[in-house]
């Protein structure tokens, strides 16, 4: 009977411990809700989708491309429940993030390059380069 409970408290341990993603910390939160407010988020995943599969043995782990925890997760189905809708969750809001930063920085690259070539063939003057290259980089802030 202690094995038992023993082996439990080692499942428990090792499911609370490794079937949770790391959710964003506050300032990513927040860059990522001006993004959004701004209309250029990308949204690779849905954080909806990837909390109802966690219900599933796994699946929200294995739908946020986890594929470590989603095998945890399997494995301690049924208990893993409690943790994996929220894991998946973070996990898709998490791959939304990251996706939509390298999506703004290439953006913004690429307008930047078009302006820098405009200034060099001397298609607009030094005080408009400046004007519209505040623009632009007001356009890809994360700040309103």
């Amino acid at each position: 009977m202690k094995k038992q409970g023993l082996l439990l408290s080692a499942i428990l341990a090792t499911g609370l411990l490794s079937g949770c993603a790391t959710p964003l910390n506050s300032a990513q939160d927040a860059e990522l809700k001006s993004y959004r407010a701004k209309g250029l988020e990308v949204k690779e995943k849905n954080p909806g989708t990837a909390a109802a599969l966690g219900i599933l043995p796994g699946g929200g782990s294995f739908y946020t491309r986890n594929y470590g925890l989603g095998v945890v997760n399997l494995l301690l189905w049924p208990i893993s429940v409690c943790w994996d809708p929220v894991s998946g969750h973070d996990g898709a809001e998490s791959i939304n993030y990251y996706a939509t930063k390298a999506d703004v920085s290439k953006k913004m690259n690429k307008e930047m390059a078009a302006l820098d070539t405009q200034l060099q063939t001397k298609t607009i003057s030094s005080d408009e380069y400046v004007l519209k290259k505040a623009q632009i980089e007001r356009k890809y802030s994360a700040d309103f």
